[in-house]
């Protein structure tokens, strides 16, 4: 008897589980606004961008070196 309860909790926790909605993930990659009437916004984010990864570089290798 004892065992038939077991089998039947884990069925039911099972079932619980499988109906359960999976979060799911929305990844989008904004690059330019439409209505930006001004896109070399993104240009200048992009270089400010590049220029600070470009410092990280050059410190951590003067650091580490």
């Amino acid at each position: 008897m004892r065992s038939r309860r077991i089998a039947l909790f884990g069925t039911l926790a099972l079932v619980m589980v499988l109906a359960m909605r999976h979060p799911s993930a929305d990844l989008r990659i904004l690059l330019h606004d439409r209505a930006d009437l001004a896109p070399h916004r993104v240009q200048a984010a992009v270089d400010l961008g590049v220029m600070c990864v470009s410092v990280l570089i050059t410190w951590t290798s003067h650091r580490f070196a």
